[in-house]
Protein backbone atom coordinates (compact mmCIF):
# COMPACT_ATOMS: atom_id res chain seq x y z
CA UNK A 1 0.00 0.00 0.00
CA UNK A 2 0.98 3.64 -0.49
CA UNK A 3 2.90 5.44 2.12
CA UNK A 4 0.53 8.62 3.35
CA UNK A 5 3.26 10.40 4.58
CA UNK A 6 4.48 10.46 0.45
CA UNK A 7 2.52 12.65 -1.80
CA UNK A 8 0.07 11.28 -4.31
CA UNK A 9 1.35 12.63 -7.63
CA UNK A 10 2.18 12.11 -10.69
CA UNK A 11 5.30 13.50 -10.95
CA UNK A 12 7.38 12.86 -7.93
CA UNK A 13 10.45 14.49 -7.71
CA UNK A 14 13.80 13.19 -5.47
CA UNK A 15 17.46 13.26 -5.69
CA UNK A 16 19.01 10.58 -7.86
CA UNK A 17 21.68 8.41 -6.50
CA UNK A 18 24.21 8.75 -9.33
CA UNK A 19 23.37 12.16 -9.64
CA UNK A 20 22.90 14.09 -6.50
CA UNK A 21 22.72 17.76 -8.52
CA UNK A 22 19.63 16.36 -10.78
CA UNK A 23 16.44 15.68 -9.81
CA UNK A 24 14.45 12.19 -10.67
CA UNK A 25 10.48 12.08 -11.58
CA UNK A 26 8.54 8.92 -11.06
CA UNK A 27 6.13 9.11 -13.65
CA UNK A 28 2.46 8.03 -13.61
CA UNK A 29 1.16 9.03 -17.03
CA UNK A 30 -2.45 8.30 -18.60
CA UNK A 31 -0.34 8.94 -21.98
CA UNK A 32 3.07 8.67 -22.74
CA UNK A 33 7.12 -2.65 -23.47
CA UNK A 34 6.64 -6.12 -25.91
CA UNK A 35 8.57 -5.73 -25.10
CA UNK A 36 8.52 -7.64 -26.07
CA UNK A 37 8.08 -1.84 -26.91
CA UNK A 38 8.72 -4.30 -24.44
CA UNK A 39 12.47 -4.02 -26.13
CA UNK A 40 13.16 -0.44 -26.21
CA UNK A 41 13.81 -0.31 -22.12
CA UNK A 42 16.95 -0.53 -21.31
CA UNK A 43 17.90 1.79 -24.06
CA UNK A 44 14.79 4.23 -23.67
CA UNK A 45 14.27 4.30 -20.13
CA UNK A 46 17.20 5.97 -18.75
CA UNK A 47 17.21 8.52 -21.55
CA UNK A 48 13.14 9.50 -20.63
CA UNK A 49 14.19 9.11 -16.44
CA UNK A 50 16.87 11.95 -16.80
CA UNK A 51 16.28 13.56 -19.49
CA UNK A 52 14.86 16.61 -17.03
CA UNK A 53 18.48 16.64 -16.26
CA UNK A 54 21.34 18.04 -18.87
CA UNK A 55 20.73 14.99 -21.65
CA UNK A 56 18.51 14.01 -23.92
CA UNK A 57 16.94 11.25 -24.63
CA UNK A 58 19.44 9.50 -27.93
CA UNK A 59 17.79 7.61 -30.76
CA UNK A 60 16.74 4.29 -30.15
CA UNK A 61 16.13 0.76 -32.19
CA UNK A 62 14.80 -2.35 -31.16
CA UNK A 63 18.48 -3.51 -31.71
CA UNK A 64 20.08 -1.50 -29.75
CA UNK A 65 17.97 -2.20 -26.67
CA UNK A 66 17.74 -5.92 -27.33
CA UNK A 67 20.89 -6.44 -29.17
CA UNK A 68 24.30 -7.51 -28.24
CA UNK A 69 25.58 -3.88 -27.11
CA UNK A 70 26.36 -2.92 -23.28
CA UNK A 71 25.76 -6.54 -22.35
CA UNK A 72 29.60 -7.25 -20.17
CA UNK A 73 29.22 -7.33 -17.01
CA UNK A 74 25.23 -9.51 -16.80
CA UNK A 75 24.63 -12.60 -16.97
CA UNK A 76 23.15 -14.12 -20.65
CA UNK A 77 20.86 -16.79 -21.28
CA UNK A 78 23.07 -19.36 -22.74
CA UNK A 79 22.64 -22.59 -21.59
CA UNK A 80 19.95 -24.77 -20.42
CA UNK A 81 19.07 -24.00 -16.71
CA UNK A 82 17.18 -25.90 -13.76
CA UNK A 83 13.53 -23.69 -12.68
CA UNK A 84 12.30 -23.60 -9.52
CA UNK A 85 9.13 -22.66 -8.52
CA UNK A 86 7.77 -20.90 -6.78
CA UNK A 87 11.67 -19.33 -6.62
CA UNK A 88 11.46 -18.53 -10.43
CA UNK A 89 9.03 -16.08 -9.94
CA UNK A 90 11.05 -13.49 -8.63
CA UNK A 91 13.11 -11.18 -10.10
CA UNK A 92 16.71 -12.28 -11.79
CA UNK A 93 18.64 -9.23 -11.09
CA UNK A 94 21.83 -10.92 -12.87
CA UNK A 95 20.04 -9.95 -15.84
CA UNK A 96 19.64 -6.99 -17.92
CA UNK A 97 15.78 -6.92 -18.80
CA UNK A 98 12.83 -8.86 -17.14
CA UNK A 99 9.13 -8.43 -17.19
CA UNK A 100 6.00 -10.42 -15.34
CA UNK A 101 3.29 -9.77 -18.36
CA UNK A 102 -0.67 -11.01 -17.82
CA UNK A 103 -3.33 -10.92 -20.37
CA UNK A 104 -7.07 -11.84 -20.76
CA UNK A 105 -10.14 -11.86 -21.60
CA UNK A 106 -12.82 -11.20 -18.92
CA UNK A 107 -16.78 -11.50 -19.11
CA UNK A 108 -19.27 -9.60 -16.64
CA UNK A 109 -22.18 -11.40 -15.03
CA UNK A 110 -23.95 -9.20 -17.54
CA UNK A 111 -22.14 -10.98 -20.43
CA UNK A 112 -20.14 -7.58 -21.50
CA UNK A 113 -16.88 -8.71 -22.53
CA UNK A 114 -13.65 -7.01 -21.39
CA UNK A 115 -9.61 -7.08 -22.03
CA UNK A 116 -6.76 -6.53 -20.03
CA UNK A 117 -3.53 -6.14 -19.86
CA UNK A 118 -0.90 -5.55 -17.24
CA UNK A 119 3.16 -5.70 -17.44
CA UNK A 120 5.98 -5.10 -14.84
CA UNK A 121 9.55 -4.91 -16.49
CA UNK A 122 12.38 -4.56 -14.45
CA UNK A 123 15.47 -2.86 -16.05
CA UNK A 124 19.01 -2.77 -14.70
CA UNK A 125 21.10 0.46 -15.57
CA UNK A 126 24.36 -1.92 -14.31
CA UNK A 127 25.09 -5.37 -13.50
CA UNK A 128 26.21 -4.51 -10.36
CA UNK A 129 24.21 -2.90 -7.67
CA UNK A 130 24.88 0.35 -6.24
CA UNK A 131 27.11 1.04 -3.28
CA UNK A 132 25.88 4.09 -1.17
CA UNK A 133 23.97 4.16 2.05
CA UNK A 134 21.29 6.44 0.18
CA UNK A 135 17.50 4.86 0.46
CA UNK A 136 17.40 6.76 -3.29
CA UNK A 137 20.67 4.24 -4.36
CA UNK A 138 19.57 1.62 -7.24
CA UNK A 139 21.01 0.71 -10.55
CA UNK A 140 17.36 -0.78 -11.43
CA UNK A 141 14.68 1.12 -13.00
CA UNK A 142 10.98 -0.32 -13.30
CA UNK A 143 8.38 0.35 -15.98
CA UNK A 144 4.57 -0.33 -15.88
CA UNK A 145 1.31 -0.45 -18.41
CA UNK A 146 -1.73 -1.52 -17.97
CA UNK A 147 -5.12 -1.35 -20.32
CA UNK A 148 -8.35 -2.19 -20.70
CA UNK A 149 -10.33 -2.92 -23.51
CA UNK A 150 -14.43 -2.27 -23.55
CA UNK A 151 -15.53 -4.43 -26.22
CA UNK A 152 -18.99 -4.17 -26.26
CA UNK A 153 -18.38 -0.45 -26.28
CA UNK A 154 -15.60 -0.23 -28.56
CA UNK A 155 -13.16 1.58 -26.06
CA UNK A 156 -9.46 1.07 -24.87
CA UNK A 157 -7.86 2.85 -22.28
CA UNK A 158 -4.39 2.98 -21.00
CA UNK A 159 -1.88 4.00 -18.17
CA UNK A 160 1.83 4.08 -17.86
CA UNK A 161 4.51 4.26 -14.63
CA UNK A 162 7.71 4.68 -13.81
CA UNK A 163 9.97 4.58 -10.83
CA UNK A 164 13.43 4.29 -9.68
CA UNK A 165 13.62 0.52 -7.44
CA UNK A 166 14.13 2.50 -4.22
CA UNK A 167 12.62 3.64 -1.19
CA UNK A 168 9.80 1.27 -1.45
CA UNK A 169 8.94 3.21 -4.60
CA UNK A 170 8.83 -0.28 -6.48
CA UNK A 171 10.63 -3.38 -6.28
CA UNK A 172 9.42 -7.26 -5.86
CA UNK A 173 9.81 -9.39 -2.65
CA UNK A 174 9.27 -13.53 -3.36
CA UNK A 175 8.39 -14.60 0.34
CA UNK A 176 5.35 -12.93 0.22
CA UNK A 177 5.53 -12.59 -3.26
CA UNK A 178 4.98 -9.24 -4.66
CA UNK A 179 5.66 -7.00 -7.95
CA UNK A 180 5.25 -3.17 -7.24
CA UNK A 181 5.08 -0.15 -8.53
CA UNK A 182 3.93 2.75 -6.71
CA UNK A 183 0.27 1.11 -5.40
CA UNK A 184 0.13 -0.76 -8.87
CA UNK A 185 0.67 -4.24 -7.49
CA UNK A 186 0.39 -8.12 -8.01
CA UNK A 187 0.53 -10.19 -4.74
CA UNK A 188 1.08 -13.72 -3.54
CA UNK A 189 -0.83 -15.73 -1.01
CA UNK A 190 2.94 -16.16 0.81
CA UNK A 191 5.04 -17.36 -1.97
CA UNK A 192 2.45 -19.11 -3.74
CA UNK A 193 -0.70 -19.03 -5.31
CA UNK A 194 -3.61 -17.54 -6.04
CA UNK A 195 -1.59 -14.18 -6.91
CA UNK A 196 -4.06 -10.46 -6.72
CA UNK A 197 -3.50 -7.93 -9.21
CA UNK A 198 -4.66 -4.23 -8.32
CA UNK A 199 -4.25 -1.58 -10.61
CA UNK A 200 -5.97 1.59 -9.89
CA UNK A 201 -5.84 5.37 -11.99
CA UNK A 202 -8.27 7.98 -12.97
CA UNK A 203 -9.78 5.79 -15.64
CA UNK A 204 -9.88 2.42 -14.37
CA UNK A 205 -9.20 -0.19 -12.21
CA UNK A 206 -8.37 -3.92 -11.68
CA UNK A 207 -9.03 -6.25 -9.19
CA UNK A 208 -8.79 -9.42 -10.03
CA UNK A 209 -7.36 -12.83 -8.39
CA UNK A 210 -6.28 -15.49 -11.02
CA UNK A 211 -4.81 -18.76 -10.25
CA UNK A 212 -3.59 -21.51 -12.63
CA UNK A 213 -5.81 -24.07 -14.42
CA UNK A 214 -3.04 -25.70 -16.38
CA UNK A 215 0.82 -26.23 -15.17
CA UNK A 216 3.72 -24.54 -15.97
CA UNK A 217 4.94 -24.44 -19.74
CA UNK A 218 8.75 -23.77 -20.43
CA UNK A 219 8.91 -22.24 -23.56
CA UNK A 220 11.42 -23.09 -26.05
CA UNK A 221 14.20 -25.88 -25.27
CA UNK A 222 13.56 -26.37 -21.93
CA UNK A 223 12.94 -22.94 -20.81
CA UNK A 224 15.58 -21.16 -22.82
CA UNK A 225 14.10 -19.35 -25.90
CA UNK A 226 16.73 -18.52 -28.44
CA UNK A 227 15.60 -15.07 -30.40
CA UNK A 228 18.36 -14.96 -32.94
CA UNK A 229 20.97 -17.34 -33.58
CA UNK A 230 23.94 -15.33 -31.86
CA UNK A 231 25.20 -17.26 -28.38
CA UNK A 232 23.23 -15.14 -25.14
CA UNK A 233 20.23 -13.38 -27.37
CA UNK A 234 18.01 -15.15 -26.02
CA UNK A 235 15.33 -15.60 -22.75
CA UNK A 236 14.42 -17.77 -19.75
CA UNK A 237 10.69 -17.93 -20.61
CA UNK A 238 7.77 -20.00 -18.95
CA UNK A 239 3.79 -19.29 -19.37
CA UNK A 240 1.23 -20.35 -17.52
CA UNK A 241 -1.45 -20.55 -20.55
CA UNK A 242 -4.70 -20.69 -18.50
CA UNK A 243 -5.42 -18.58 -15.38
CA UNK A 244 -8.52 -18.78 -13.63
CA UNK A 245 -9.81 -15.13 -13.52
CA UNK A 246 -11.87 -13.73 -11.47
CA UNK A 247 -12.82 -10.08 -9.33
CA UNK A 248 -14.14 -6.83 -10.63
CA UNK A 249 -12.85 -3.99 -12.79
CA UNK A 250 -14.22 -0.52 -13.16
CA UNK A 251 -14.24 2.16 -15.76
CA UNK A 252 -15.05 5.81 -14.62
CA UNK A 253 -17.79 5.43 -12.44
CA UNK A 254 -19.38 2.02 -13.67
CA UNK A 255 -17.89 -1.16 -11.97
CA UNK A 256 -18.54 -4.73 -13.13
CA UNK A 257 -18.10 -8.34 -11.35
CA UNK A 258 -15.79 -10.46 -14.19
CA UNK A 259 -14.75 -13.80 -14.49
CA UNK A 260 -12.67 -15.43 -17.08
CA UNK A 261 -9.44 -17.11 -18.54
CA UNK A 262 -5.84 -15.45 -18.36
CA UNK A 263 -2.71 -15.97 -19.48
CA UNK A 264 0.39 -15.16 -17.55
CA UNK A 265 4.60 -14.96 -19.41
CA UNK A 266 7.49 -14.76 -17.22
CA UNK A 267 10.84 -13.78 -19.30
CA UNK A 268 14.45 -12.24 -18.16
CA UNK A 269 17.20 -11.91 -20.33
CA UNK A 270 20.38 -9.69 -21.03
CA UNK A 271 19.95 -10.03 -25.35
CA UNK A 272 17.53 -11.05 -27.87
CA UNK A 273 17.59 -9.65 -31.36
CA UNK A 274 19.94 -9.64 -34.24
CA UNK A 275 20.51 -6.84 -36.24
CA UNK A 276 18.42 -8.66 -38.80
CA UNK A 277 15.29 -8.04 -36.68
CA UNK A 278 12.92 -5.38 -37.06
CA UNK A 279 10.07 -6.36 -34.43
CA UNK A 280 7.37 -9.24 -34.04
CA UNK A 281 3.66 -10.35 -33.69
CA UNK A 282 3.23 -12.29 -30.37
CA UNK A 283 0.00 -14.69 -30.47
CA UNK A 284 -1.19 -16.25 -27.36
CA UNK A 285 -4.62 -17.81 -28.01
CA UNK A 286 -7.20 -19.67 -25.89
CA UNK A 287 -9.34 -22.00 -27.61
CA UNK A 288 -12.73 -23.15 -26.37
CA UNK A 289 -11.42 -27.03 -26.43
CA UNK A 290 -9.46 -25.67 -23.51
CA UNK A 291 -5.67 -25.91 -25.73
CA UNK A 292 -3.29 -22.95 -26.17
CA UNK A 293 -1.17 -21.80 -28.82
CA UNK A 294 1.49 -19.39 -28.61
CA UNK A 295 3.58 -18.01 -31.62
CA UNK A 296 6.04 -15.08 -32.00
CA UNK A 297 6.76 -14.51 -35.66
CA UNK A 298 9.89 -12.32 -35.81
CA UNK A 299 10.37 -9.67 -38.78
CA UNK A 300 13.33 -8.89 -40.95
CA UNK A 301 13.57 -5.38 -42.58
CA UNK A 302 11.66 -6.49 -45.43
CA UNK A 303 8.72 -7.79 -42.97
CA UNK A 304 9.35 -11.82 -44.12
CA UNK A 305 9.26 -13.84 -40.73
CA UNK A 306 13.04 -14.33 -39.24
CA UNK A 307 13.92 -18.42 -38.92
CA UNK A 308 14.32 -17.93 -34.90
CA UNK A 309 10.79 -17.67 -34.81
CA UNK A 310 8.91 -20.16 -32.88
CA UNK A 311 5.86 -21.17 -31.37
CA UNK A 312 4.41 -23.94 -28.69
CA UNK A 313 0.92 -25.56 -28.63
CA UNK A 314 -0.79 -26.83 -25.49
CA UNK A 315 -3.08 -29.71 -25.67
CA UNK A 316 -5.95 -30.07 -23.00
CA UNK A 317 -4.20 -31.88 -20.14
CA UNK A 318 -1.38 -29.32 -20.35
CA UNK A 319 1.33 -31.45 -22.81
CA UNK A 320 3.19 -29.06 -24.42
CA UNK A 321 4.40 -29.12 -28.52
CA UNK A 322 6.67 -27.45 -30.00
CA UNK A 323 5.91 -25.43 -32.76
CA UNK A 324 9.06 -24.94 -35.74
CA UNK A 325 8.86 -21.62 -37.79
CA UNK A 326 8.14 -23.80 -41.01
CA UNK A 327 4.64 -25.04 -39.51
CA UNK A 328 3.20 -21.91 -39.27
CA UNK A 329 2.14 -19.75 -41.93
CA UNK A 330 0.46 -15.88 -40.92
CA UNK A 331 -1.33 -14.08 -43.48
CA UNK A 332 -2.22 -10.22 -42.79
CA UNK A 333 -5.68 -9.65 -44.09
CA UNK A 334 -6.75 -6.09 -43.07
CA UNK A 335 -4.72 -2.92 -41.11
CA UNK A 336 -5.15 -0.20 -39.16
CA UNK A 337 -3.21 3.14 -39.00
CA UNK A 338 -2.03 4.69 -35.57
CA UNK A 339 -2.41 8.32 -35.09
CA UNK A 340 1.64 8.29 -35.90
CA UNK A 341 1.26 6.96 -39.34
CA UNK A 342 2.02 3.12 -38.03
CA UNK A 343 -0.12 0.48 -39.68
CA UNK A 344 -0.55 -2.87 -38.10
CA UNK A 345 -2.46 -5.99 -38.99
CA UNK A 346 -5.94 -6.63 -37.21
CA UNK A 347 -6.43 -9.71 -38.68
CA UNK A 348 -4.60 -12.81 -39.73
CA UNK A 349 -5.02 -15.55 -41.48
CA UNK A 350 -3.06 -18.09 -39.45
CA UNK A 351 -2.65 -21.97 -40.62
CA UNK A 352 -1.47 -24.30 -38.48
CA UNK A 353 0.17 -26.51 -41.11
CA UNK A 354 1.01 -29.65 -39.55
CA UNK A 355 -2.58 -29.84 -37.86
CA UNK A 356 -4.40 -28.92 -40.87
CA UNK A 357 -6.02 -26.02 -39.00
CA UNK A 358 -6.59 -22.58 -40.54
CA UNK A 359 -8.31 -19.31 -38.34
CA UNK A 360 -8.86 -16.00 -38.47
CA UNK A 361 -7.16 -13.73 -35.97
CA UNK A 362 -9.09 -10.80 -35.63
CA UNK A 363 -8.94 -7.66 -33.19
CA UNK A 364 -11.72 -7.57 -30.90
CA UNK A 365 -11.64 -3.64 -31.92
CA UNK A 366 -9.36 -2.33 -34.15
CA UNK A 367 -7.89 0.22 -31.56
CA UNK A 368 -5.69 -1.10 -29.23
CA UNK A 369 -3.05 0.99 -29.24
CA UNK A 370 -0.82 1.53 -26.68
CA UNK A 371 -0.20 4.95 -27.03
CA UNK A 372 2.76 5.53 -23.78
CA UNK A 373 6.76 5.91 -24.19
CA UNK A 374 7.23 2.84 -26.26
CA UNK A 375 4.42 2.92 -29.28
CA UNK A 376 2.97 -0.45 -29.84
CA UNK A 377 -0.09 -2.43 -30.39
CA UNK A 378 -1.36 -4.98 -27.85
CA UNK A 379 -5.33 -6.55 -27.80
CA UNK A 380 -7.91 -8.59 -27.40
CA UNK A 381 -8.51 -10.82 -30.43
CA UNK A 382 -11.28 -13.30 -31.41
CA UNK A 383 -10.33 -16.67 -33.15
CA UNK A 384 -12.59 -17.90 -36.20
CA UNK A 385 -12.42 -21.16 -37.66
CA UNK A 386 -11.80 -19.68 -41.21
CA UNK A 387 -13.78 -22.12 -42.97
CA UNK A 388 -17.49 -21.74 -41.43
CA UNK A 389 -16.24 -18.58 -39.57
CA UNK A 390 -17.24 -19.76 -36.24
CA UNK A 391 -15.77 -18.02 -33.54
CA UNK A 392 -13.69 -20.93 -31.26
CA UNK A 393 -11.32 -18.67 -28.96
CA UNK A 394 -10.09 -15.85 -27.39
CA UNK A 395 -6.62 -14.25 -26.91
CA UNK A 396 -4.50 -11.79 -27.29
CA UNK A 397 -1.99 -9.99 -29.53
CA UNK A 398 1.08 -8.00 -29.79
CA UNK A 399 3.04 -6.11 -32.77
CA UNK A 400 5.90 -4.17 -32.44
CA UNK A 401 8.63 -2.99 -34.91
CA UNK A 402 5.76 -1.36 -37.16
Amino acid sequence: MRNETQPVVTLTEFKTANRPHCLHRTLSLTKSVLALLLGLLPGLLPGLLLSACDSKPEPNSLYRALGNSDTEGYLRAQVVRPFHFPEDHSAHPGYKNEWWYITGNLQSDKEQQFGYQVTFFRIALSPESVDRKSRWATNHLWMAHAAITDITSGKHLKSERFSRGAADLAGNSSDPFRVWLDDWQLTGNGPNFPWHLNIKNDQFSLDLEVAPKKPVVLQGNNGLSQKSPEPGNASYYYSITRMETKGKIQIHNYQYQVSGDSWLDREWGTSLLARDQVGWDWFSLQLDNNQELMFYQLRKPDGSAHTSSRGTWVDAKGVKTDIPPEDIDLKPLQWWTAPNGAQYPIRWKLSFKSQQREWIVAAAIPNQWMDVAIKYWEGSVQVFNANDTRQIGRGYLEMTGY
